[in-house]
């Protein structure tokens, strides 16, 4: 992936990287409708070589200038088309032309009545671009219906750009939106289909620069930048051939309450798999023998005395804290020592549950919260939170500082910058997996990366260990089955 495909824009970016491909580069704005026509047409042909009756639904818009231009070519190819014209058609614009193009060759335009999707192959959702900022209503709405019900009775979807419903600021939903099996997306990567709601509703997602120069985007500073394999390389280099256990750190995870050590293992797991040169898990003494017994290479602790944890703070070089932590008072005493501290910390689970009871701020740390967990450290509801996750990543450092990681499809990490992991898979949607993700990215932190890094490469390298795991299968994917891959994926070939 090169590194124009990896930077994310918010809408507005994207009018200007297209106003600039027109006015600094000279590709006029027709010709570049008709490139982004030919990308989804030859993706209709690639996907679904068989269909024989294509129907197209355009708004008045330039997303509807696309519609137009994708129905001239599967006519000229000898397919039967329908194209289906909701709304005022455009005024003005490169869709006038794209318009005037379709009728020009015989084409009709038809109302979207009830079941007029009915015998489509394939449904092109051409309706709304990247300015959508209201919900859909009247006559658009039904046409997302429309489409919706098209695709449950087996009709492929391709979404031009960004399906019709979607924000492409932050992937939330503007009522109900368009479930595409595919979009391709044009000129840059729009930051609402890669998060939020974004990956539900847009399938698989493609892209295409459409021949706009890479200097069109000099000077634009990315909204977020997607992770890729390749940085794992830099983040994690091949070993010193001298290096002994030393060499890659000490991680003491704190956590594992009554009824709730499995998580504490994991987490010490995933720490001595991710690479870390020692790990030490502090619980509760009823615990520690058994988790010993269930993982030799964890050096465990009963700690009942919140006091008892400091000589194990002064060897190691990172904490993670939070996994089966609970809330009680030894929860407390264990969190207030860690607290005490000066190393830096992972913090996850109860330990932000406690957190946002009593917040404080501190530079040396990665908040790891799934949305649940966020919305409570911001005051705010999940539903409002999901709404905007963007914006609530990067809230989290600025109340709280540090780096923030935002668990969720299209997982957000904040700190300078703000990164995205677009792997992963709804397999990984069981407990347990955010004590991996604390192993992880505590033992990246051990072996000497800096916070950010930790976290950005720690999600990646999680998201990537998930989707091996779930080659067998994704549901009934397991923590453990993670685990199992990380040794793989964290040992990357430059």
């Amino acid at each position: 992936m090169n590194d124009i495909a990896r930077r994310l824009y918010s809408a507005s970016q994207v009018r200007e990287l297209d106003r600039r491909a027109i006015e600094r580069h000279g590709i006029p704005g027709y010709e570049l409708m008709q490139r982004a026509g030919g990308a989804c047409w030859a993706e209709i042909r690639r996907r679904w070589p068989a269909a024989r009756q294509i129907a197209v639904v355009c708004g008045g818009g330039n997303n509807g200038g696309d519609g137009y231009v994708i129905a001239r070519l599967a006519r000229d190819a000898g397919l039967p088309v329908t194209l289906h014209a909701v709304g005022p058609a455009a005024a003005a614009g490169d869709a006038v032309q794209a318009r005037a193009d379709w009728l020009a060759g015989g084409g009709t335009e038809a109302l979207l009545l009830p079941g007029g999707l009915d015998g489509a192959d394939v449904v092109v959702d051409a309706l709304f671009g990247i300015g959508l900022s209201r919900p859909l209503q009247g006559a658009a709405a039904a046409a997302v219906d429309a489409m919706r019900s098209a695709r449950a009775r087996g009709a492929g979807v391709l979404a031009v750009d960004i399906p019709s419903g979607l924000d492409a600021d932050n992937g939330r939903l503007r009522g109900a939106a368009v479930l595409a099996d595919v979009t391709v997306s044009f000129i840059g990567r729009k930051l609402g289909l890669e998060t939020g709601e974004g990956p539900a509703c847009s399938g698989e997602r493609l892209f295409d620069d459409l021949g706009v120069p890479p200097e069109a985007h000099e000077g634009l500073v990315p909204v977020a930048t997607v992770l890729a394999p390749a940085q794992l390389a830099a983040w994690l280099p091949r070993r010193a051939r001298g290096a002994h256990k030393g060499s890659h750190g000490h991680v003491l995870v704190v956590g594992g309450d009554i009824g709730m050590s499995g998580a504490a293992l994991m987490a010490g797991r995933a720490a001595l798999r991710s690479g870390a040169g020692l790990v030490t898990l502090a619980t509760r003494t009823a615990h520690a023998a058994a988790l010993t017994a269930s993982q030799p290479e964890l050096m465990c602790h009963g700690i009942e005395e919140p006091a008892l944890l400091r000589r194990l703070m002064e060897r190691a070089d990172v904490v993670a804290i939070g996994p089966g932590l609970g809330q009680d008072d030894w929860s407390l005493g264990l969190l207030a020592e860690v607290l005490d501290s000066s190393l830096p910390l992972v913090m996850d689970a109860d330990a932000l549950n406690l957190l946002a009871r009593e917040p404080i701020r501190r530079d040396n740390w990665v908040l790891t919260p799934h949305p649940g967990e966020a919305a409570r450290l911001l005051k705010s509801s999940t539903v409002e939170l999901q709404r905007e996750r963007p914006a609530a990543a990067q809230a989290l450092p600025a109340r709280y500082g540090g780096v923030a990681v935002l668990k969720g499809a299209g997982s957000l990490v904040a700190g300078q910058r703000l990164w995205l992991c677009d792997r992963g898979n709804p397999g990984m949607a069981v407990g347990g997996m955010g004590d991996v993700l604390t192993g992880i990215i505590a033992a990246l932190i051990a072996q000497g990366l800096p916070l950010e890094e930790a976290a950005a490469a720690g999600v990646l390298a999680h998201a990537m260990a998930g989707d091996l795991a779930a080659a067998e299968g994704e549901r009934g994917l397991l923590p453990s089955d993670l685990i199992g891959q990380l040794r793989r994926v964290v040992n990357p070939v430059a």
